[in-house]
């Protein structure tokens, strides 16, 4: 039975079911319709069920058969992958590079994903972490290249360089009650407004804070698009980076909160030494180009 069901029988199947009779499915295989219907017929013999109906003017698949061919092509697509991922590697590459990255949006990494798929299969992972949750994404192999603030102590395995500096800006929606005090954006006055805050990823680590008050009111979120969201909907104070926010400010959907001071982060990228496959070479270069071209720095 099993040297019967091979991956050839199953693509005769799957070309059938796409092509709609033997004889299209025979000149898409460049074979002789005839060997079609003898394998097939063979197949039914030595599986001992029947997976074509011929009782009418054209053979269709059999309630058994169809079962046959759906997870036929299961097995197929796995076949492919297992071919397609084992040379990915056979050539260098990995089969996934993960890239974990705070402060920054999503859309910051769409022209590498675009680019990378032009030199290779690799797949790519993007994961926002944030402040302790970024290094202990690198440090415990979630991650395999990191952009975020740089911390003060570097781990001793970890490779980092400088991209450039990150401005931050104090905003609020625009009817937000903060923007009517008399008083001046100091620590006091801070903590009479809500901050909203994103959670610290840490899943070991112990979690840290970002631009918060002791005492303070706040909202803490999951990610940046729900604090940029909350932001908007005037539940409070935060930090954006001044890319993100100078568009919102345009659209009058949040604004600088006047007598704030612009706080700078300088941007680097990490990774560690032990491993580096071509994707994750090929990724770290172009982020450095990049990062110097865009519009976030």
């Amino acid at each position: 039975m099993s040297s019967s069901l091979t991956l050839e029988a199953l693509q005769v199947l799957d070309a059938i079911a796409r092509r709609g009779s033997f004889a299209a499915a025979a000149q898409e295989l460049n074979r002789a319709p005839s060997s079609l219907s003898y394998q097939v017929q063979k197949l039914e013999q030595d599986l001992d069920l029947v997976i074509f109906d011929r009782s009418g003017h054209k053979a269709v698949f059999t309630e058994a058969g169809q079962l046959l061919l759906n997870r036929g092509r299961i097995l197929l697509s796995a076949a492919n992958d297992l071919v397609e991922d084992a040379n990915i590697l056979a050539h260098g590459w990995e089969l996934e590079i993960s890239i974990a990255y705070d402060l920054l949006p999503i859309q910051f990494f769409f022209p590498l994903v675009h680019d990378l798929s032009s030199v290779s299969k690799s797949r790519v992972k993007l994961q926002e972490e944030v402040l302790a949750g970024s290094w202990e994404a690198l440090s415990y192999d979630r991650a395999d290249i990191l952009i975020c603030p740089k911390p003060e102590h570097i781990p001793i395995d970890v490779k980092i360089e400088t991209l450039g500096n990150l401005d931050m800006v104090w905003v609020a929606a625009p009817k937000h009650i903060v923007h009517k005090r008399t008083s001046d954006f100091g620590h006091q006055t801070r903590k009479k407004y809500r901050a909203i805050a994103i959670a610290d990823s840490a899943r070991t680590a112990p979690r840290l804070s970002r631009n918060l008050v002791d005492d303070q009111p706040r909202l803490t979120v999951s990610n940046f698009p729900v604090k940029i969201e909350s932001l908007c909907a005037g539940l409070g104070i935060g930090t954006l980076p001044r890319y993100v926010a100078n568009p919102l400010i345009e659209q009058k959907k949040l604004a600088i909160i006047e007598g704030s001071e612009v706080l700078s982060f300088e941007m680097v990228i990490a990774w560690r030494r032990n491993k580096m496959g071509k994707a994750k070479s090929w990724c770290i270069q172009y982020l450095k180009k990049y990062w110097k071209i865009s519009d976030f720095n």
